[in-house]
């Protein structure tokens, strides 16, 4: 799939990350899009219009009336003109001009009159993404059916790090290009997804966890939904916000709530993915106050939480696909195919934490698929973005009619 023909209106904002607009509208036209990059008045001083102009090809627009050519830059026609209007970066200043309506700049007034669907790819420092405000705005602009290419994680402009470097060019691209070659494949069919760590309660402020962040499996769902089916995306703590009109996310903490939730919806279910990191065990007699410190040492009795996958692998029917995920650090094909046959999986997707900018938190990943007649499809390190279709994909090699 390339962008041949398509139209894309690129607002880039005031932020450091402006100078990475340079290297996405070169992937954008090289791959065949005509792009015509608005800019704020403050982006101005982070990247200049020359750079952008030339690798577009087309002169960049900043203000409404360009005084050197005499020419009247109509947002109006802009907004009709275009396919997809991406913002790459878009600013906290921006976000909340966009949620609100406000309206004083060639970009944010094109925003008010574009009718095509809208991108929108934040950057700031990692304070500001997770404040109330921002993220406030967000939401909104999620309501309103906009897509947020959530901020990936890193070194960040103030020294500090954590979530707020806007998304790479790369990755970026790849939802553009999941965009414009949107398949209804799976329209029709119900989706149960398990995503994120399970929280077991030792007394009312600590847990028993991991480190899952619940990013493979919401990007496997976004996927999905937007390949036209209706998925139920069952998540475990997380910061994860995803949105699509096909999701429905269902919020739990603990296996047992999971489980519950999973019960309710698996009979439904064409396919379920249990891809969640299920605590194996919770503590059996968690205290229903917090525990004081005393003492050198604390010993906590645990019991085995339910098996989610291998429990409702029992009540599977011969129309049903299930897909399981094994996260391993030692004999990692061995473990991948035990639970490949004790589940009663039809596939199941490997990753190991030796794999480098594989496993959890990471924004990559590098995984096998196994299936049940013998057939492996192995993946290079990946955005967990792109890793999601060949996931999608690779669900039609189950010889199941869905």
């Amino acid at each position: 799939m390339s962008l041949h023909g398509k139209r894309i209106l690129l607002g880039v904002t005031g932020s450091i990350a402006a100078y990475k607009a340079s290297h996405l509208t070169r992937l954008l036209v090289k791959e065949g899009a005509e792009v015509q990059i608005i800019m704020s008045t403050s982006a101005l001083d982070f990247i200049t219009p020359l750079t952008l102009s030339t690798l577009s090809k087309r002169p960049v627009l900043h203000r409404f009336y360009d005084k050197e050519n005499g020419e009247w830059n109509n947002h109006v026609t802009l907004g009709l003109w275009a396919d997809l209007l991406l913002v790459a970066p878009i600013s906290a200043h921006t976000l909340a001009k966009f949620a609100q309506g406000l309206c004083d700049n060639l970009l944010s007034a094109t925003y008010l009159s574009a009718r095509c669907p809208v991108m929108l790819a934040p950057a700031m420092d990692l304070d500001m993404y997770q404040h109330p405000a921002v993220v406030k705005n967000m939401a909104i602009l999620r309501d309103f059916g906009h897509q947020i290419l959530d901020a990936e994680e890193g070194e960040l402009a103030s020294g500090l790090s954590g979530q707020g470097r806007m998304m790479e060019p790369e990755h970026i691209l790849e939802h553009v290009l999941t965009f414009f070659s949107k398949k209804n494949d799976f329209s029709g069919k119900k989706i149960l997804i398990t995503a994120g760590p399970t929280y077991e309660a030792i007394d009312p402020v600590r847990f028993i966890g991991n480190h899952s962040s619940g990013k493979m499996g919401t990007a496997i769902a976004l996927e999905l939904a937007a390949r036209g089916a209706n998925v139920d995306l069952v998540l475990g703590p997380s910061h994860l916000s995803p949105n699509h009109p096909n999701l429905k996310v269902h919020k739990v903490i603990s296996a047992e709530e999971m489980y519950s939730a999973c019960q309710g919806l698996h009979s439904q279910s064409n396919i379920s993915i249990f891809s969640a990191a299920v605590a194996d065990y919770a503590p059996s007699a968690p205290a229903n106050e917090k525990i004081k410190k005393s003492g050198d040492s604390l010993n906590l009795s645990l019991r085995k939480n339910v098996d989610i996958a291998f429990e409702l692998g029992k009540n599977k029917h011969s129309h049903q696909i299930h897909v399981g995920f094994a996260l391993e650090t030692q004999k990692e094909e061995t473990h991948a195919k035990e639970k490949l046959r004790k589940k009663n999986f039809d596939m199941i997707v490997l990753n190991s934490m030796r794999d480098e900018g594989a496993g959890f938190k990471n924004d990559t990943n590098k995984v096998t698929l196994y299936y049940k007649d013998g057939k492996q499809i192995s993946t290079p390190l990946l955005s967990k973005t792109a890793v999601a279709k060949i996931v999608v994909d690779g669900l039609k090699n189950i010889p199941i009619v869905i």
